[in-house]
């Protein structure tokens, strides 16, 4: 046991008294030390931070212009919060814009002291588990700092600093400005797009009225917009403003401020866009350049100002453009010049767009959105060169191109323009008529697109595939016709949809050899000492098609006669110069197209209705052909004439008018095609066969019930010299092809992958049967003999046999197959 002296316990009381000093000394150096880097730390946070005593000191930049290629003004573009900028007080916002930008920014703007720590705590942990900054977690009132009162060098960092400092001006806005107040300031300042800070301006550039008429629909798309302008345009992504609707529609469901009936409501009702009308030239394309604009330099230094920015348009083609459609749309409202053949009460069409663009280039020369910008009725401030629109046939020249690339077709290949039931995934045959619903037998190629029969387009995509069309239009920039599956077969007469200017983009690729173009609209931006800030590359891409089937497309889209049979000669669509050109309708009358191009120019035009209401009998012809006649006339005028050269690698051979063969004896006609060297012709035409002293025509299996129909299948053409008749087969398999290979697609039903097979005799026969692999198929008692069969992995081999009226075997020769 130990014992303690006196001595022993005051020395051990003075040593735990020396270090309970000790430790308050350590305990208030390090408060202190924490206090100071607290201090060292606000005042680095705070020192340069503005004093906010009256917000409306922050709202002032130069203004930059926007001019066309040659120096003309289209726009002034004012500072932020001048110009399109009208505060309003918040008694004449409506409360349903207001409940629904707080539901989507802020839930709980009421109740916080200007920070919400619980968002600041999500951001965080949402940064933290993307590993980069995907969520701001800020409120609307340090939005409204960040705004008015950071620089603009600072207000789009996303670091930890400047999240303090906002935090710091949030506070300290709580404490000299009511909630209301707060809200008040950031509604009328913050930026909605198109070029309008505060709902005022932004009610009257999306819908043409001021604020206080919009309803719960309107409210609920505008207060959806700040987060990301450019991206939920409605004037030019209708379709992601929409999606951007129901996300806040949603969000004020969840807080309580309308019901979900309400909610629905609202997202069913369509709503009508339209701009208050103010001074500016090229609006659609003033509105494009800006989103572009935003995109390449950012929002933050074009609220800078003092840019000058040069762009691609010409503004006095644009001017012109606009007052032909308008001019057009107007003589189809009153029936003038159409008065013989106008539907009874009018062609119902109220609305068109043209775009103009240099094909070596890819510059944007004219752009028309609407015929009037500043129109409700018709829906004008949104860009229709930008919306989605079913293109009808003006996308069959990619899907012969697809053919063309792959050494499927060529131009004188023969298509069978007869009734075809072609099988479908889903497993309803899908039929194809033609627009008048009228049949043309067997045709060539060049005729099939020229004119603009649908069958034979279809057929061509059921050989490519719908995959290799769609795929070509990515690869020439047409961004929205995609989904192979969805599409189908309904692909080749344009059953997706389309923008008008990625289309003709798409179309300046066959003028130009086969490059992609990729729209311009900016030449260069320019700062207030002339220094460049950004150049837009050239428009012209990579080379995506062979230059000689772009010269084969050409060829064939600007050859008069070709279309003649659809068209007539010297139709709208024939130039004073050599002109490619395509139109398409869709056959419910919503959409009309004509696309066409020079080596030098590429126009694209569609008429129909905002609404998508339907026209009548509106065609290439009548709507969309003369307003792209009248625009190429009037850019081109006095500019040297320019054709479409062929490059190396092509051929020219003497065929038969008819089958599309190298010319027989026989045949009445002959025509000169091109061919890409290689896939000439190498059989004699065997269509016309002599019997006697006559030449007959001898319709393939597939078209003799139409030659039938049309009392063709005696046909016959006078010959020079009689020849004995020529020895045919007694029974032939036509179909499928000696030495084919087809491929399975597994994500198709069974009954979409079936082939045909057929046959055909020259004689009458009792009885005809097609095998397959040594067993039968199908039994036939007369003509025509075909049916289908469905794919199977693996080799098999087809034959045909037949049954003569005395009982004779008749046999056919035998074809192999391979399915993969």
């Amino acid at each position: 046991m130990k014992v303690f002296s006196v001595q022993n316990l005051r020395s051990a009381l003075r040593t735990r008294g020396a270090r309970r000093r000790l430790g308050r000394r350590w305990l208030t150096g390090c408060l202190a030390t924490l206090i100071l880097f607290g201090v060292i730390a606000g005042f680095w946070l705070t020192s340069d931070l503005p004093v906010p005593d009256n917000l409306t000191d922050y709202t002032s930049a130069p203004s930059s212009k926007i001019l066309d290629r040659h120096g003309r003004l289209l726009y002034e573009m004012l500072p932020p919060y001048t110009g399109l900028h009208s505060p309003v007080p918040l008694d004449e916002i409506p409360l349903a814009l207001r409940q629904a930008t707080i539901a989507v920014e802020d839930a709980n703007f009421y109740r916080h002291a200007g920070f919400d720590p619980a968002g600041i705590l999500r951001s965080l942990w949402a940064n933290w588990r993307e590993g980069e900054v995907v969520m701001g977690g800020s409120t609307i009132t340090q939005q409204l700092a960040r705004l008015l009162l950071l620089s603009p060098s600072e207000r789009f960092e996303r670091t930890v600093a400047r999240k303090l400092r906002e935090v710091v001006l949030a506070w300290y806005l709580t404490r000299h400005y009511s909630k209301d107040e707060i809200l008040t300031f950031y509604l009328n300042e913050v930026y909605y797009g198109n070029m309008a800070y505060g709902v005022e301006a932004a009610a009257r550039a999306m819908f043409g009225k001021p604020v206080g008429d919009l309803d719960l629909a309107e409210c609920a798309l505008l207060a959806g917009l700040p987060q990301a302008p450019a991206i939920y345009n409605p004037l030019e992504n209708t379709d992601a403003a929409l999606i951007r609707q129901a996300v806040v529609l949603q969000r004020m469901t969840e807080e309580g401020y309308i019901s979900v009936t309400d909610a629905e409501m609202a997202r069913q009702e369509r709503l009508y866009f339209a701009a208050t009308p103010f001074s500016i030239r090229a609006p659609h394309f003033v509105m494009y350049v800006h989103t572009q604009l935003e995109q390449h330099l950012s929002r933050e230094r074009l609220e800078a100002g003092g840019l000058r920015i040069t762009t691609t348009l010409d503004v006095a083609l644009n001017e012109a453009t606009r007052d032909v459609l308008r001019n057009h749309l107007a003589l189809l409202a009153t029936c003038e010049g159409h008065e013989q053949n106008c539907p009874s009460g009018g062609y119902n069409v109220e609305n068109g767009a043209v775009v103009a663009l240099d094909p070596q280039t890819g510059e944007i020369l004219a752009m028309v959105g609407s015929p009037d910008y500043f129109s409700t009725r018709i829906a004008g401030a949104v860009n229709a060169t930008l919306a989605l629109r079913q293109p009808g046939s003006s996308i069959k020249p990619l899907a012969y191109a697809a053919a063309f690339e792959q050494g499927v077709l060529t131009p004188a290949s023969v298509l069978f323009d007869v009734r075809t039931a072609f099988p479908t995934q889903e497993g309803a045959p899908y039929v194809p008529l033609n627009y008048d619903a009228l049949f043309r037998g067997p045709v060539r190629v060049r005729e099939a697109l020229a004119s603009s029969y649908n069958v034979p387009a279809v057929e061509v995509v059921e050989r490519i595939g719908v995959t290799s069309l769609t795929t070509l239009a990515r690869q020439l920039g047409i961004t929205s016709f995609d989904g192979a599956k969805q599409l189908g077969l309904a692909a080749a007469l344009g059953g997706g949809e389309v923008r008008l200017l990625e289309e003709t983009a798409a179309y300046a690729a066959f003028a130009n050899g086969g490059f992609r173009v990729n729209p311009v609209a900016i030449l260069r931006v320019e700062d207030a000492e002339g220094r460049v800030l950004w150049q837009d590359p050239s428009g012209r891409g990579a080379q995506v098609l062979d230059p000689r089937v772009a010269f084969l497309v050409s060829d064939i889209l600007s050859d008069d006669l070709a279309r003649a049979p659809s068209f007539g000669e010297n139709s709208v669509l024939a130039l004073s110069r050599s002109a490619a050109v395509k139109t398409g309708t869709t056959t419910d009358f919503r959409d009309n197209w004509t696309v066409g191009y020079t080596p030098d120019l590429a126009v694209g035009v569609w008429v129909g209705n905002a609404d998508n209401a339907p026209m009548v009998n509106v065609t290439g012809i009548t709507g969309a052909g003369p307003i792209w006649h009248a625009v190429m006339d009037l850019a081109l005028q006095g500019r040297p004439v320019r054709v479409f050269e062929p490059p190396e690698g092509l051929t020219q051979v003497s065929v038969c008018a008819l089958s599309g063969q190298l010319l027989g004896p026989d045949c009445g006609h002959g025509v000169i095609e091109w061919f890409i060297v290689g896939t000439e012709p190498q059989a004699v035409c065997d269509l016309h066969r002599r019997i006697g002293n006559r030449v007959v025509v001898h319709y393939p299996l597939e078209v003799q019930a139409w030659a039938r129909e049309q009392g063709l299948l005696e046909t016959a053409v006078e010959s020079e010299n009689p020849a004995p008749p020529t020895q045919v087969a007694a029974l032939e398999l036509l179909r499928p092809d000696d030495g084919a290979v087809y491929q399975r697609d597994t994500s198709l039903a069974e009954a979409a992958q079936r082939i045909p097979v057929s046959a055909e005799a020259t004689v009458g026969l009792r009885e005809v049967t097609f095998w397959v692999d040594g067993m039968p198929l199908a039994i036939f008692s007369a003509p025509p003999y075909i049916t289908y069969w469905t794919l199977e992995p693996g080799q098999h081999h087809f034959s045909v046999s037949g049954v003569s009226p005395t009982g004779a075997l008749i046999l056919g020769e035998e074809i192999t197959i391979t399915v993969e």
